[in-house]
Formats: structure tokens, C-alpha cells, sequence
């Protein structure tokens, strides 16, 4: 996927990757009844806030790292009819490895 959005200041891009749609016991689950993912996969990242003193401060989380992050945090937005997510770096709550 080509982005032509590039994050600001300490946001990144999340590409949010869907739990399974069906359950152990073989339930096809609605879209309705899902949760809404708490996964994702950096898509691009900002160059990271200031400091007191102007300087840059780097970023912890870097393009194609798998994140956790808060339930209800961040702004979704739809590119290419991709749903992403812009999350400040402190939604993120842990990386995945």
C-alpha cells in the first residue's frame, strides 16, 4: 500500500489486524458482535514531540512493529477503504514480538 499520509509530532498509523471471525466452538461471529481490535501493525510514524528544549525526542515504535494499544484511543480515518488508526505514541500500551 502506497501511504500518502505521513503522521505528525509523536502520532503514528495503525493498521488494526481483525481477531478471528470465528469461534472454537465454530460460531461465525457478525461484524455487530466483535470487538474492537486492540492489535495493529505500524504503518508510519512521526518524527516524534519536542522536549523543553526543542530537541526531538525519537520515537520507541518504528514502521512494521505489531503494537498494543488502548481500547478507545485514537482517531480512525479510511484510506483506499482500509480502516487505519492515527494513535499518539502513548496509546500505545506494548510492542509484540
Amino acid at each position: 500500500m502506497s501511504l500518502k499520509v505521513k503522521p505528525l509530532g509523536d502520532r503514528l498509523l495503525v493498521k488494526p489486524l481483525e481477531e478471528e471471525e470465528v469461534t472454537a466452538g465454530g460460531i461465525v461471529l457478525p461484524e455487530t458482535a466483535k470487538e474492537k481490535p486492540q492489535k495493529g501493525e505500524v504503518l508510519a510514524v512521526g518524527p516524534g514531540s519536542r522536549d523543553d528544549s526543542g530537541n526531538r525526542v525519537p520515537m520507541d515504535v518504528s514502521e512494521g512493529d505489531k503494537v498494543l494499544f488502548a481500547k478507545y484511543g485514537g482517531t480512525e480515518i479510511k484510506i483506499n477503504g482500509d480502516k487505519l488508526l492515527i494513535l499518539r505514541e502513548s496509546d500505545i500500551l506494548a510492542l509484540i514480538e
